[in-house]
């Protein structure tokens, strides 16, 4: 499927002692939410943080918009306000209160909000007590806020490193139909970039699936590309040797084992009594990081 990028990127390079994230090509779809999936340490973050401006000690060039270059989103503040990002360190001194956290992004932001920050937070259910200190928050409660900061904001790309990841299901329920409600502001215009190492709780607002390992994309696509892609494969336990030569990944149970093959192999599965189902994003996830990690 053809589509805009939102950003693009060609030769992004970033080393550390030990690992090196090395993307050749990279295109974000403009108007859809994409997830960037990979386990700890594969180089999500990295990844999140050259996009928005906070590592610029890279190589590699990139291409916001269509129109504007990495060197312009530090020079041109146009290009800046059309970028909302959330990562995982620390934002607010610690004896900031709540109302100074807010305060603050009035201050530094003029496409922000104030009336829809706080009609945010409302519905995530921040405590209401602004002399409160941001450092007496939970976890859950600092990334609300966060969130809150970067949707208040009038932007043309979301970038949110691990937004889920310390929210309970419901909030995450919340946050997936926030993220909906952003991209249908300009129908086609707005587009979202989050990264998980657990996707199951965001596949239902997952458009665009970018898979890293080690540092390098392993596999991307639309979600639904995806799934005719990889089929489901379940099987009796007598059959899984010979199965397994034909399956990307395979786990077994008591009754017999399941895997994920991919759709243009499954005819060396027949003669077996297999049963076939649509996989979830998770399960074609998992399967691609298993073929492509380290840890095994």
């Amino acid at each position: 499927m053809e589509f805009v990028s939102a950003i693009s990127g060609e030769n992004i390079v970033k080393k550390y002692k030990g690992f090196e994230l090395n993307i050749p090509k990279l295109d974000i779809p403009k108007g859809y939410s994409t997830a960037l999936i990979g386990e700890n340490g594969a180089g999500k973050s990295t990844l999140l943080d050259i996009l928005a401006g906070i590592r610029l000690d890279y190589k590699g060039s990139l291409l916001f918009f269509g129109k504007y270059n990495d060197r312009d989103r530090e020079n041109d503040p146009v290009v800046k306000t059309k970028i909302g990002y959330e990562g995982t360190g620390n934002y607010y001194l610690p004896m900031w209160t709540l109302r100074q956290g807010r305060d603050l992004q009035k201050l530094l932001f003029p496409n922000f909000d104030e009336n829809k920050y706080d009609e945010i937070c409302r519905q995530l259910a921040v405590p209401d007590d602004m002399n409160k200190k941001i450092s007496e928050l939970s976890d859950g409660n600092n990334m609300k806020i966060k969130l809150a900061g970067v949707l208040a904001r009038d932007t043309d790309v979301l970038l949110l490193d691990e937004p889920a990841s310390p929210l309970d299901p419901l909030m995450r329920d919340k946050l997936c139909e926030m993220i909906r409600d952003y991209l249908l502001r300009e129908e086609g215009e707005k587009s979202v970039l989050f990264s998980t190492h657990n996707i199951a709780d965001m596949e239902a607002v997952t458009d665009y699936a970018i898979i890293v390992e080690n540092g390098s994309i392993v596999e991307q696509g639309f979600v639904e590309e995806l799934k005719e892609k990889y089929t489901l494969v379940k099987g009796e336990k007598e059959d899984i040797e010979v199965a397994k030569k034909s399956l990307y990944s395979i786990s077994v149970n008591n009754y017999g084992y399941e895997g994920i093959c991919l759709a243009d192999k499954l005819d060396e599965l027949a003669g077996l009594d297999v049963a076939f189902e649509t996989p979830t994003l998770s399960q074609i996830c998992v399967a691609v990081m298993k073929q492509n990690t380290k840890l095994y």
